[in-house]
């Protein structure tokens, strides 16, 4: 039966793995995502369903074990925070190329370097334009909620089988800390290795019968000729994921004379600034991609025909504004406003950058 609970967004995110049905972990504390893994111990989901939870003694060998239990066929999960997703940066570059499903959540704080421990959004780069070394692609799930932060769990893990790739939930500390209502999903059943060749077929190294050849896992293809044509396979992947995997909401667009681009926590602050704006006479609207990559350029490319102009609200230096700047080409004026080092926008700020912006229109 499904269950109503107040939780963070990282322990919602760490009981909706549970609820999907996962059948393994594989983290590494660090602020602000160290609820997931501090939840999953406390839990202790292997009574629960046999779901195996454990700490690595780094991030490195975390993506690496999610590597070999992915190669497997199994739902296995890890997460971290901007720096400790940097390290796993190679691994996840072996597992797209090796065409491996997993699920990756990066709950994002103030960078670079070390940064802060305070939420940012300066990982858009790293994640939507593939971050490792080669030319591979992530699916990037955008949660803005506490809710969403648990509903991603499940579509990821979907998303991420489907395709077979892995598939990122790109979140921000502060809806990993923030605590919201949310609905908990029924348990699911956690896979046999015949449900998932029955469902996904048969790719993974789930033991060899006599029907087939060996299945062997792996990125590394010494033939140039072989790794072009499986880069070619992949770029035909990635093409599907853009016409098939488009997620966005768009917040009252339809009359909009200015609309703001926004996700995450940005996205929950300019739906205060519409607010504000349309109690001055300020048609605003909202456009939230919820899959950053693929990113909604066509809807985008659409409402440049009727807006005024746009404005790319980010908790970082600009970043998603290239996206945007590509997505009206040219229609209409595209800027910017963000604030670094996690800090946080307030409603009212972002309404004055936007009637500056404004302004310049005329």
């Amino acid at each position: 039966m499904e269950d109503v609970k107040l939780m963070k967004g990282n322990e919602a995110m760490a009981e909706a793995a549970i609820r999907a049905g996962a059948d393994a972990y594989f983290g590494y504390p660090i602020t602000p995502q160290s609820e997931v893994i501090e939840y999953l111990m406390m839990e202790k989901p292997e009574n629960r369903t046999g779901m195996q939870v454990l700490q690595a003694e780094s991030e490195v060998a975390a993506i690496n074990m999610v590597y070999g239990a992915a190669a497997c066929g199994k739902r296995v999960m890890t997460s971290s925070s901007s720096p400790g997703i940097s390290l796993k940066l190679e691994g996840i570059s072996y597992m797209a190329g090796s065409e491996l499903p997993c699920l990756i959540a990066n709950v994002m704080r103030g960078g670079p370097g070390l940064g802060t421990i305070q939420p940012g959004q300066a990982d858009y780069f790293q994640a939507v334009k593939g971050g490792g070394h080669g030319d591979y692609r992530l699916i990037v799930l955008a949660p803005s909620t506490v809710q969403e932060m648990a509903d991603f769990v499940d579509l990821g893990f979907e998303l991420a089988f489907k395709y077979r790739n892995p598939v990122m939930i790109l979140s921000d500390g502060a809806i990993g800390q923030m605590m919201e209502k949310v609905f908990l999903p029924d348990q699911k059943e956690r896979l046999t290795d015949k449900e998932v060749i029955n469902k996904y077929g048969s790719w993974a190294t789930t033991g060899k019968p006599e029907s087939r050849e060996r299945n062997i896992i792996t990125s590394l293809n010494l033939k140039s000729e072989v790794q072009e044509n499986h880069n070619f396979h992949l770029q035909k992947k990635y093409k599907s994921i853009e016409e098939n995997e488009i997620r966005y909401e768009a917040i009252q667009c339809d009359d909009a004379e200015y609309i703001m681009v926004a996700f995450g926590t940005s996205a929950r602050i300019c739906q205060k600034v519409i607010q504000l704006g349309r109690d001055k006479g300020l048609k605003l609207g909202l456009l939230r991609p919820i899959t950053l990559w693929p990113f909604p350029k066509q809807i985008i490319n659409k409402l440049a025909d009727t807006s005024k102009g746009f404005l790319s609200v980010e908790m970082n230096a600009g970043q998603m504004i290239e996206d945007v700047q590509l997505a009206v080409n040219g229609k209409a004026p595209v800027s910017h406003y963000g604030r670094m080092g996690g800090m946080i926008p307030s409603p009212s700020d972002v309404l004055v950058a936007v009637e500056k912006e404004l302004k310049k229109i005329g």
